[in-house]
């Protein structure tokens, strides 16, 4: 079992960030016992974070640009060995930054290399939206990725773990120059980012994103692999449009045959299924994908989509064989009772049957 992120958060860590400060008054003892306090184990990942930086300006000099020095010598000196740890520097400006803007944008671009301040420029956004946003025009165009991919992260709309910007899911004209700067940004890191913020603006804005596609795809193989992992939920709610826009037309012509399903599956266990795709031609460019509408609690259906396969199939018949686990997981919770299952080709349900879970 995967260790949980919050342990990154020990002794070792602690003792390291105690030894890397500059500052002959901290009591690294004192330090330390205000740290690892009776409520210590309760903490989760971020909570830890927040607690670490609050006392850090418990021992640290009242002063925020003095502190701020000693952070950023520390930092540099922690940086070769942490990465996500060293998240806590970063989340020290959004605690007792927001009133210095000027210093704590020059902070938030210090503590965000080869590390991540994307979740701590979101309250400068909040505060000061026209800028931050200005700034983070001009980190679009840095010659360091983690700065770029800043500029890109930072003002996602939905960012997970993170608050949200109304502002941008209302209006994301301000977010979408930023993205005309880096859509084609040398490093992978940095379009991936540009592509997760598509997908978040797709949620609020989904005709916005759609032109936009219409105008960025067909001018290089990375651009198009970026705009379309940035259409991944319209792709996944089988927006017609979108799926066009990807080669994925409709299937007419396509009959599924032989379709099976297990009648029942045990908690814990695979639901396996089959069928076979023909076509009197060739299948050609396909999206495969399958539904599972699983009940919940209060006797309503959830809908999950899944892929299956994808891409260009010159043979005219194709077998799929599928296998779904219903091993318990932390980021769903399975209940007895009968579920639905549906094979769903570019964007079409071609099939749906029933299944019990017991």
């Amino acid at each position: 079992m995967a260790i949980l992120l919050k342990y990154l958060y020990n002794d070792d860590y602690i003792s390291a960030l105690l030894n890397s400060l500059e500052y002959p008054l901290l009591k690294h003892e004192e330090f330390k016992k205000s740290i690892f306090d009776k409520n210590w184990e309760d903490r989760e990942l971020k909570q830890r974070m927040r607690h670490i930086s609050l006392t850090l300006g418990l021992f640290l000099p009242t002063n925020y640009v003095d502190a701020i020095k000693i952070l950023k010598k520390s930092f540099l000196q922690l940086n070769h060995a942490y990465r996500l740890e060293n998240m806590i520097f970063q989340d020290f400006v959004e605690v007792y930054g927001l009133e210095n803007f000027k210093v704590s944008m020059d902070a938030i671009e210090f503590f965000t290399i080869d590390s991540s301040s994307e979740f701590a420029i979101r309250k400068f956004i909040l505060k000061y939206p026209d800028a931050t946003m200005a700034q983070m025009l001009i980190w679009a165009k840095s010659d360091n990725l983690h700065v770029r991919r800043l500029a890109s992260e930072g003002c996602r709309p939905r960012l997970p773990w993170a608050i949200s910007l109304p502002i941008f899911k209302k209006e994301p004209s301000k977010v979408l120059e930023i993205l005309e700067l880096l859509k084609d940004d040398k490093s992978e890191y940095v379009r991936k980012s540009v592509a997760n913020n598509i997908n978040d603006i797709s949620k609020d804005n989904k005709n916005i994103v759609k032109k936009l596609a219409s105008l960025w795809i067909g001018k290089n193989s990375n651009r198009d692999a970026m705009v379309k992992h940035g259409c991944r939920t319209l792709l996944k709610s089988s927006d017609k449009e979108v799926l066009s826009l990807f080669g994925f037309n409709s299937p007419d012509a396509i009959i599924l045959s032989e379709f099976n399903l297990n009648k029942e599956v045990v908690m814990g266990e695979k639901l396996a299924f089959s069928f076979n795709l023909n076509s009197k031609k060739e299948l050609g460019k396909l999206r495969i994908e399958y539904i599972i509408e699983f009940i919940r609690k209060n006797k309503k259906y959830n809908a999950k989509v899944f892929k299956i396969s994808e891409g260009v199939f010159q043979q005219k018949k194709k077998n799929i064989l599928r296998q779904h686990s219903f091993k318990p997981i932390s980021t769903r919770v399975y209940y007895k009772g009968l579920h639905k299952l549906s094979i769903i080709i570019n964007g079409k349900n071609l099939i749906k049957k029933e299944f019990f879970l017991i």
